[in-house]
């Protein structure tokens, strides 16, 4: 967006403050709107779920794209009930419409969502498979495992950015709480997630170089190095454990 005369906190200076303040707007919604809480629970449950089923690659992205479609259209919903809210203070039958086609996108992104949750959970075939032998359908595919793992990830840090955001909204005052780095926790997961697939020296050496240099970034970025490290720590943490509930335990 070209920058006009205004206040420059309505515009973005650079790419990462782009990124940071999106983070934000999900923050807020997974804070405050009940809906969407909800929606990131379920997701979560759906994704843990998927690690017992046979899931061809064109399913899996099928059910990833139902459970974002869902949390995407309840994000513009919000924006849209903001946007009327800020606009209008009182009754009006146009923004009772903006209103209600919001809410209409979210529940036929919720329909879609259970079509293929049926079509894809409630097979007889897939439930007598699960019944003969669940761990052994997850371990042959563990790049299906690296995915959820870096889904779970993201869920958590949502999570706790929400929790910290929930708390200081609740004590009314803004404080420098200490929040794990979002990006490093991401940058640390697909590292480990790479280096189980692969067992590749070369490429975890590179992959490596990048998880370092998006935790640098984050430490120039004003974060400090426990928030840094924690995060980091956490990405390889649930992995590891993703990894370690399916696999390691045959």
């Amino acid at each position: 967006m070209k920058k006009k005369d205004g206040d420059s906190r309505l515009y973005n200076k650079n790419f990462l403050q782009a990124v940071n303040n999106a983070v934000n707007g999900i923050v807020y919604c997974a804070t405050t709107q009940t809906n969407i809480t909800k929606q990131l629970i379920l997701g979560t449950i759906v994704m843990v779920l998927s690690l017992f089923y046979n899931f061809t690659t064109a399913e899996f992205l099928s059910l990833t794209f139902a459970v974002f479609f869902v949390i995407f259209a309840e994000l513009v919903n919000t924006a849209i009930e903001t946007i009327v809210d800020l606009l209008v203070d009182t009754y009006h039958p146009k923004a009772k419409i903006a209103k209600d086609v919001g809410a209409g996108a979210v529940v036929l992104a919720a329909i879609n969502a259970i079509i293929v949750a049926y079509f894809l959970f409630f097979r007889e075939t897939e439930i007598s498979q699960m019944a003969d032998s669940l761990l052994n359908q997850i371990v042959s595919s563990p790049v299906h495992l690296g995915f959820v793992a870096i889904i779970l990830t993201l869920i958590a840090i949502l999570a706790m950015k929400g929790a910290f955001k929930k708390r200081e909204l609740s004590n009314g005052v803004k404080q420098d709480s200490f929040l794990p780095s979002g990006q490093s926790a991401l940058a640390f997961a697909a590292l480990t997630a790479i280096w189980i697939n692969s067992k590749n020296l070369v490429v975890f050496c590179l992959c490596l170089i990048l998880s370092l240099t998006v935790a640098i970034n984050r430490l120039n970025d004003k974060k400090s190095f426990a928030e840094v490290l924690f995060g980091a720590f956490m990405g390889v943490l649930v992995v590891v454990l993703v990894y370690g509930l399916t696999i390691f335990k045959m």
